[in-house]
C-alpha cells in the first residue's frame, strides 16, 4: 500500500499507455495515436469539472486499493483522463468519464470492479491532438488550454471532433514542480488510417 500511496502522491515510476507520435503539424501540439487498451472508469454528471474529476478519482483509487472482486491491489498509473461530453448549454450538466489506465500485467484480465458505478472500459485505438501545459490545473486553465488547442487546429486546417474531448493529469496534488497536464481533442474518424 505504501508504494501505491507514494506513487499516487509523487507520480514517479508510473506506467503509461503506449502511443505512437506522428509528425507535428504545429509547434504547440502533438499528434498521438494511442494503442487499444483497457481502462478502469466511472461516469457521472455534474456542472463543475474539478469536483466531478475529484469524485471520480476517489472511486477509482478505491478500486486500485482492492475494492474489486479479486481484492487485488493495482498499481497507480498515469495519466488520469477525464472524457468530457459537454451539456447542451452553459447551465446544463456535462457527462464526465474519469479513467485510470490499467497496468500491463492486468490488461488481459483486469480485476472486476465491486462498485457498480465503476467499469472496465475497452478503448479502441484512437488519435488525439494533444496540448501540454504545466502548473496546478483548474477548470479555468482547462478551458483556456482547450481553446488554445482549438485555435491551433483551426489555424492548421486539420479536421477534429468537437466533442467529446479529454482533460488529462499526470501528477498528484503533492507534486509541486514540473507538473504535466494535457487537453486532448480527437482526430476525426474518417482521417484515421
Amino acid at each position: 500500500m505504501l508504494k501505491a500511496v507514494g506513487q499516487a502522491l509523487f507520480s514517479t515510476g508510473l506506467q503509461n499507455p503506449k502511443f505512437t507520435e506522428e509528425e507535428k503539424k504545429g509547434q504547440d501540439y502533438e499528434i498521438r495515436t494511442y494503442h487499444a487498451t483497457k481502462w478502469v472508469s466511472t461516469s457521472l454528471s455534474a456542472m463543475q469539472w474539478d469536483s466531478a474529476i475529484n469524485t471520480g478519482f476517489r472511486k477509482l483509487f478505491s478500486y486500485i486499493q482492492g475494492n474489486n472482486h479479486n481484492k487485488v491491489k493495482v498499481e497507480m498509473t498515469a495519466p488520469v483522463t477525464c472524457r468530457v461530453d459537454p451539456g447542451a448549454g452553459p447551465a446544463c450538466e456535462s457527462q464526465f468519464t474519469v479513467s485510470f489506465y490499467i497496468p500491463e500485467e492486468y490488461q488481459e484480465n483486469p480485476p472486476e470492479p465491486s462498485d457498480p458505478e465503476v467499469f472496465v472500459e475497452h478503448r479502441k485505438e484512437f488519435t488525439a491532438y494533444v496540448r501540454t501545459y504545466g502548473g496546478f490545473s483548474n477548470e479555468k486553465m482547462k478551458h483556456e488550454e482547450l481553446q488554445k488547442l482549438l485555435e491551433s487546429l483551426q489555424r492548421d486546417g486539420v479536421s477534429y471532433m468537437d466533442q467529446p474531448f479529454y482533460v488529462v493529469g499526470y501528477d498528484s496534488p503533492f507534486k509541486l514542480t514540473n507538473r504535466r497536464n494535457e487537453v486532448w481533442i480527437l482526430k476525426k474518424q474518417e482521417e484515421q488510417q
